[in-house]
């Protein structure tokens, strides 16, 4: 990481590009881009895109600040950037087109799927479903700091293939197996997030469909979706649209490197505002994307179905407050669907209102500590007030 002499002035030198609809204060509306320019000044966020979607349909979409800090390039809605665990979405729509084509059964043994046997320690004779992974409540946990410190790779893809490390994880005697990387809890009884989970589930797609996740989800999201710059890989993607990603310690910022990640089907991502618009707009429409049925009605509406009631949910979830779909889930107290997601020098939003009327994406390139953290949140409800504001 290199330091850097000096931080911009982001309220007076925040570029301003690549917009749909006018942000300017028409009678009563929020001037939207005082209120993010002034949270990215008062953060340090070097860059911002945002698309605001209403009926689903996109009414609003523009991006702030910058890209590349040092040469000062734009943050527009075309800019790439990793969307850390918002790609569990794509890995839960992936998983659901293999159900689909009956590759798959949410409530099959896992152990039915796989070249190696996964039993909990604690539990094992319990079977662990692809429903139960994709609730986060399997029994299957990650393990920390191994987790973070073991699984990124700066300026490269992984060159560990993900097969080769979930049976190192999982089997016994295994590299980098340990009773930690399992909780003391039956499958379906109790809600953890989990990572490895999800990567787990992409792995499962794989062998079923016989391809590599980043080719199917090509053939079967991200052609039919004119996704075009969507993909997994640093490898894959142009790196020339692809946002700088930026860190701030200390009220430095601090540019770091490109990472990829072992297990990709959690957070390996990578896209753009506009390419995933077209995503959350297809799951937000029964999988319909400018009058192509995508996916099947079905296998969305499940995909997005609250899978917890009082009757039948893991013993630490109030159903009420917190419930999951297929790698979806409730936020923000249960008042919107969709997902979010975090990584070094990453956050990401894309939520919608339990109506689907409103949703926002939000991508931004700069990790902020602990305390500044409530600044992404106080964007992304301004950004969706605003939308409220728009609809109206």
């Amino acid at each position: 990481m290199n330091d850097y002499k000096y931080i911009f002035l982001f309220c007076s030198i925040t570029l301003l590009l690549n917009t749909n609809v006018s942000a300017q204060n028409h009678a009563g509306k929020t001037d939207i881009d005082s209120v993010i320019r002034k949270k990215m000044s008062e953060s340090g966020i070097v860059g911002l895109g945002a698309a605001i979607i209403i009926n689903k349909k996109v009414a609003w979409k523009k991006g702030y600040g910058f890209s590349d800090q040092r040469t000062g390039a734009a943050f527009t809605t075309s800019t790439l950037m990793n969307i850390a665990s918002v790609s569990k979405t794509v890995t839960g729509a992936c998983l659901m087109r293999a159900v689909e084509q009956g590759k798959l059964s949410l409530d099959e043994d896992i152990n039915n799927y796989l070249p190696f046997k996964i039993r909990n320690p604690y539990f094992p004779e319990d079977k662990i479903t692809l429903r139960n992974l994709a609730t986060h409540a399997s029994g299957l946990t990650d393990r920390y700091p191994f987790y973070t410190d073991s699984l990124y790779f700066n300026g490269k893809d992984s060159p560990q293939a993900l097969g080769d490390f979930l049976q190192q994880y999982f089997m016994p005697g295994g590299q980098y197996y340990s009773k930690e990387n399992f909780l003391d809890h039956k499958p379906g009884t109790f809600r953890e997030y989990s990572n490895i989970g999800a990567a787990l589930a992409g792995y499962i797609v794989e062998i079923r469909t016989g391809q590599k996740l980043n080719d199917y989800s090509k053939k079967y999201l991200f052609n039919p979706l004119k996704m075009e710059d969507t993909g997994w890989f640093l490898s894959e993607v142009n790196l020339k649209k692809h946002t700088k990603l930026y860190d701030k310690t200390d009220n430095k910022i601090q540019e770091i490197p490109l990472y990829g990640c072992t297990t990709y089907p959690d957070g390996g991502v990578r896209s753009s505002v506009d390419d995933l618009s077209h995503f959350f707009i297809c799951l937000l429409s029964d999988g319909r994307y400018q009058n192509k049925q995508v996916l099947k009605a079905e296998t969305v509406k499940e995909m997005l179905r609250f899978q917890f009631d009082e009757t039948h949910k893991p013993e630490n979830v109030k159903s009420k407050t917190l419930n999951s779909g297929i790698f979806w889930a409730t936020k923000m107290g249960a008042t919107r669907i969709g997902h979010n997601g975090s990584d070094p020098g990453v956050r990401v939003f894309m939520l919608s209102d339990l109506n689907k009327g409103v949703a926002v994406i939000l991508f931004i390139n700069t990790s902020l500590s602990e305390k500044e953290e409530n600044k992404f949140f106080e964007i992304y409800e301004d950004l969706y007030r605003y939308g409220v504001e728009l609809r109206k």
